[in-house]
């Protein structure tokens, strides 16, 4: 049964970390999902309040990181609103509507029309679009660093309690 527990604990965490990659799989949820698999197959005591505290408000950080980050590398290379929403539709529906690539299209390709509907050049819709996409790589890799702290944090706090 402890090996049933740890396989799905260390699937949680990796389903997690490629959701940092891919953001149609529950990334944060996935890892905090594993701390609860943890504790129903080895028990909860070795988790406190300040456990729980300090992993939800990483959490929190997650989630706001990946529309915040996202939303700055749009607005940092010159887009409106419309390119914000147009972005964020475009990282919901790309990988679906374009297997493989709609993770980078989509987003470029949002803020390109969300750009151009409010009258831009075609120039400023592509600056805007490549602010998209630099949103996107950078809310990624700010997702792999708090993710893996949750991780660590969460070896650690078994291995000392």
């Amino acid at each position: 049964m402890d090996i049933l527990g740890w396989v799905l604990v260390i699937a949680l965490f990796a389903i997690g970390m490629a959701g940092a990659i891919f953001p149609i799989l529950p990334a944060a949820v996935a890892v905090y999902g594993a701390f609860f698999v943890y504790g129903w197959f080895f028990g909860f005591e070795s988790f406190g309040w300040v456990f729980w505290t300090i992993q939800t408000l990483i959490v929190v950080a997650l989630f706001v990181s990946d529309y915040a980050v996202s939303a700055w590398g749009v607005k940092r290379f010159g887009g409106s609103r419309p390119s914000v929403i147009g972005s964020t539709i475009g990282i919901i529906i790309g990988p679906f509507v374009i297997p493989g690539f709609g993770l980078i299209i989509g987003p470029f390709l949002g803020a390109f029309i969300g750009e151009m509907i409010t009258g831009s050049d075609v120039q400023r819709s592509a600056k805007a679009s490549l602010g998209a996409v630099v949103g996107l790589f950078t809310s990624s890799v700010i997702t792999v660093i708090l993710q893996l702290i949750m991780i660590i944090l969460f070896f650690v706090w078994i291995a000392m309690f």
